[in-house]
Parts: structure tokens; C-alpha cells; sequence
């Protein structure tokens, strides 16, 4: 439907792609759609060869040249569009934190009426109820303060524009524990009698409370280091990080290609296990910190240690392994010459994150002192060129013959190694 929309163009009387005005119905996602659509149009139609201009169809690296400065221009705008979106889609989030929150706070009234029946309403309730009340409070107030970064969520979006799973889960360790310890200041003030003011007090002791607060401080050092060795391996250019255009939920299991990590989805789907054991533990036992049984803080560590291991496992700096000769079909066998194209064979060319057009379309390879944008290469359903492992690029004649070093910076820019080659007259 999108790509149907792009080739019949704008309604009569409507908004253009362009607009970006509050909740219009062509607005920035609508924007984002169509230039979407009418990008898919025009790479599909280059793959099937048409739509070149009688110009520059007799040559193939004329026409290649301009199909890809094309799909360039027509990235660039795709790109623009998402950011726009991204950027309108945070600005409303923190609306839907705040609702959010304001509703899990109803669930827990309903969940304590129902429980309450027949049983009758104890302070521990009420105590349980007025700590939902402090800690939604502070994450609305929170969400206002960060309403253009996501609300509450500002914290644990990193800094490549993706939620981080290592904040996400320490945020929600540090948000149960906190809850956990209000109950007890709710229980404390309203206690009168001595013997339970001392028994809530020793409900605090490291003793009962030692598996909570040791998962609680494994969770939070791993968030801080996970950010110290990324930043370390970006800066070191042993890691390649590409931004995203905005935050999804798909980030917190997967890598930065939006696919599935086994670290990430362990780490979450034990810490949720265990977070959902101490709840539980706190519903029952609402007079102490919850006393999360070593065996399932260890098994939480283990997760944690999976997790940080992982991370610094990822990624690797892009490596060029060799460059041949670009030969078609019927070529006679010779050496590189200016003006022929050449193969570069490698691999980690194109980052997680970076399979976009516009993305795609940064990359450059050094000959010599002559920077060479890799041409797109289209296909139908992507391109040809470039790719993770293979690149293909002509040769300028501004490059002298002669022994010259050939390098790719990637779209993260990030540099391979050099490779030296020979080139003729």
C-alpha cells in the first residue's frame, strides 16, 4: 500500500511528505512512510534498469555513478524523515510512561481490594499502597523533567539512541528496592507498638536482605562497566556503533542489527524470574527486605557475569584481507589499472546498524591520497554493493600508477587496515 502511495504521489489539497505538525495524519510518521515508499520505488526500478537517463546509459560506470548518487539523495531524505519521527515519537513517550505508571498503580489497588476480601485491609496494604503512590509520583515527575528524551525512560537510553538492557535491568532492581524499603518506612511510621518497631527494624538487617542487596549491586556494576568498555572499545575503534533514529523495546534482546543476542535475552529473562520471586517474597513477607535465596542470586550473577562477557566479546575492527581486479564476463586477465574497478575483500565492513541506504552510502575507501565513495549497487530487495565481506569501486585516474595503499573507513568511521597494491599505466 505504502509503495502505491508513493508512485500516485500526494492527495490534492493535502500535506506534503514533509510535514511534521502534531498528531496530522501526514505527519512525521507519515513523512517517514512515504519517503520510505517512493526510496523502495526508485532502488527497485534502478535494479530493473529503469528510470536512467538517456545520458549516461551507454556507459555502465556513468550510469552506475549516478544510480547511486540518486539513492544517495533519496537515503538522505529517508534518513531525515526518521529522525524527525524518532524525534517526535520521544516527546510523546513520556505521556505514555506517566499513563503507564498511573496504571500499574491501579492494578495494584485492585490486585490489594480483591486479596482484601474477606481477609480485611491491614496496614501492610496501606503501607504497600502509599510506597506505589511515592515511587509513581517520582517517575512522574521525572518523565516531565526528561519529556524530550523519553520520560522516565531518559536513563536507560544509551547513548547510540537504544535502550541499554544493562540500565534497564539495574533501573528495575533499583526501582523494586526502593519500593521495597518505602513498604517498611510506611510500616515504621505507622507502627505505636515498641516490639514491632523492632522487629521492622530488624527486617532491614544485611543478614535477611543479602541476596536482594548483593544482586542489587552486581546489577548496578555492571550497567556502569558495560558503558566504560563500550566507550573504551568505540574510542579504541574495536567497536563499530551506529545510532539509531530512535529507542525501541527490541533493543533490550537484541544487537544493533535487530537481531537476537543470547547474552541480552538471559540477562532479562532472568532478572525478570527473579524480580518476579522477590515480589512475591515481599507480598508475603511485607515486614523485611526480600530474602532472595542465594541459589537464585547466584544464578542471577552467572547471568550477569554471561552478560558482561558478551559484551565484551562483541564486534572486532574491520580488516581488509585482500584486493583483486573487478572482472566482467569476456575481460582478458590484467593488471589493475586506473579506471578499472576493484574488489576488496574482507570482512566487518558494514557495522551492525548500518544496512540503511544512508548509512550505506558514508562509506569511502582511500587509494592512495584519492577518497572513493563506494557506489550502491541495487538490487530488487537491496543492494549488490556494498557489503559486509566484498566492496567494489573504480579506480580514479587522479590515482598516480605505481604502488599505492588502499583503506575503507566504515559508516561508523572506523579505519581498516592498509593493503598495498600495484597499479599500471
Amino acid at each position: 500500500m505504502a509503495v502505491q502511495e508513493a508512485r500516485q504521489g500526494p492527495e490534492p489539497g493535502g500535506h506534503d511528505g514533509g510535514c511534521t505538525c502534531g498528531d496530522c495524519p501526514h505527519g512525521a510518521r507519515e513523512g517517514h512512510r512515504r519517503a520510505v515508499a517512493a526510496f523502495l520505488v526508485k532502488r527497485d526500478g534502478f535494479a530493473a534498469g529503469h528510470g536512467l537517463p538517456a545520458g549516461v546509459a551507454h556507459s555502465v560506470s556513468a550510469s552506475r555513478q549516478w544510480v547511486s548518487e540518486e539513492l544517495a539523495q533519496s537515503a538522505g531524505l529517508v534518513a531525515e524523515r526518521g529522525r524527525a519521527e524518532g524525534a517526535l515519537w520521544l516527546t510523546r513517550l513520556w505521556r505514555r510512561t506517566i499513563v503507564t505508571t498511573w496504571a500499574l498503580v491501579a492494578a495494584l489497588l485492585l490486585a490489594q481490594g480483591v486479596t482484601a476480601t474477606g481477609a480485611g485491609w491491614t496496614a501492610a496494604r496501606t503501607a504497600g499502597l502509599l510506597a506505589a503512590l511515592v515511587v509513581a509520583g517520582a517517575l512522574t515527575a521525572a518523565s516531565w523533567l526528561h519529556r524530550t528524551r523519553g520520560g522516565a525512560l531518559a536513563p536507560v537510553i544509551g547513548e547510540d539512541n537504544r535502550l541499554s538492557t544493562s540500565r534497564a535491568v539495574a533501573a528495575a532492581w533499583v526501582l523494586f528496592v526502593s519500593y521495597a524499603v518505602l513498604v517498611l518506612v510506611g510500616r515504621l511510621a505507622a507502627a505505636s507498638d515498641p516490639a514491632e518497631r523492632d522487629a521492622l527494624l530488624s527486617g532491614l538487617d544485611l543478614a535477611r536482605g543479602a541476596g536482594a542487596v548483593t544482586v542489587l549491586a552486581v546489577v548496578c556494576a555492571i550497567a556502569v562497566l558495560v558503558r566504560r568498555i563500550v566507550g573504551l572499545r568505540v574510542l579504541g575503534q574495536r567497536l563499530q556503533k551506529v545510532p539509531a533514529h530512535r529507542p525501541r523495546a527490541a533493543d533490550l534482546l537484541t544487537d544493533d542489527a535487530g537481531r537476537g543476542t543470547f547474552a541480552d535475552i538471559q540477562y532479562v529473562v532472568i532478572s525478570a524470574v527473579a524480580l518476579a520471586f522477590a515480589a512475591v517474597r515481599l507480598a508475603r513477607r511485607p515486614d523485611q527486605l526480600p530474602d532472595l535465596p542465594w541459589g537464585l542470586a547466584v544464578v542471577v550473577l552467572v547471568s550477569a557475569a554471561t552478560y558482561l562477557a558478551g559484551k565484551y566479546a562483541d564486534g572486532g575492527r574491520p580488516v581488509v584481507l585482500s584486493v583483486v581486479r573487478s572482472r566482467e564476463a569476456g575481460d582478458l586477465d590484467a593488471p589493475i589499472r586506473t579506471g578499472d574497478d576493484i574488489e576488496i575483500r574482507g570482512a566487518g565492513f558494514v557495522p551492525p546498524g548500518a544496512q540503511s541506504a544512508d548509512r550505506l552510502a558514508r562509506m569511502v575507501v582511500r587509494i592512495g591520497a584519492v577518497h572513493v565513495h563506494v557506489p550502491l549497487v541495487p538490487v530488487a530487495g537491496g543492494f549488490r554493493n556494498p557489503t559486509d565481506t566484498v566492496l567494489t569501486v573504480p579506480v580514479p585516474v587522479d590515482v598516480e600508477p605505481g604502488r599505492v595503499e588502499v583503506q575503507v573507513v566504515t559508516a561508523a568511521g572506523v579505519e581498516t587496515n592498509r593493503y598495498t597494491i600495484d597499479v599500471t599505466d
